[in-house]
């Protein structure tokens, strides 16, 4: 009876799915909380790569899925695949401008010609990354712990609190400060 359970997946809520998929680890059920999302995953992508880009990232979302939502304590599933998204296609970025970097390096010599990679060129993406990584190491030592493991290693509060010590409230606290500190040391940039 497929077309039943395929009828019951579009019913069920969004933790529903999440914990049929960590208890049965069936990917079609992980493929049907998906299918909900993927417009909102492809726009995201889209503010970040281009057409082709994107549309692989989609694809590569997925993949890491199938792990990851077994791994972490979802509380909404829809605002953790945005963060989740969102954080894909800041890495591909990094990933490919380093890349970028030492192609260029290597061919010149160690020089930095490319206009891409000059620091006058503008390249908006790469300084707000690396004013970014500037204000990190300006947080307090709990905040910025906090926001590293919640927002660049995708920790839930709870595991955020296992590896810390800091007691939940606390963890809440540091992130949620560390975010508006991190946000006005960028807007000083």
């Amino acid at each position: 009876m497929p077309f039943l359970q395929q009828h019951t997946m579009q019913e069920a809520d969004d933790a529903s799915l999440v914990r049929e998929y960590k208890e049965t680890g069936r990917l079609e059920v992980l493929a049907a909380l998906y299918e909900r999302y993927m417009d909102l995953v492809y726009g995201v992508c889209l503010k970040y790569l281009d057409d082709d880009s994107a549309k692989d990232a989609v694809m590569q979302i997925f993949e890491e899925l199938i792990p990851k939502v077994k791994q972490h304590e979802i509380q909404a599933f829809r605002g953790w695949l945005h963060v989740l998204a969102r954080n894909h296609c800041l890495m591909k970025l990094r990933k490919e401008s380093t890349r970028g970097r030492i192609v260029a390096l290597e061919e010149e010599g160690f020089m930095e010609s490319d206009h891409n990679f000059h620091p006058d060129s503008g390249n908006g993406l790469e300084d707000n990354l690396q004013a970014m990584e500037r204000c990190m190491e300006k947080l307090p030592a709990e905040q910025k712990t906090s926001v590293d493991l919640f927002y660049l290693q995708e920790k839930s509060y709870r595991e955020v609190a296992e590896i810390t010590g800091f007691d939940m409230t606390k963890v809440k606290s540091y992130i949620q400060n560390g975010k508006r500190n991190l946000k006005i040391c960028m807007e000083k940039k």
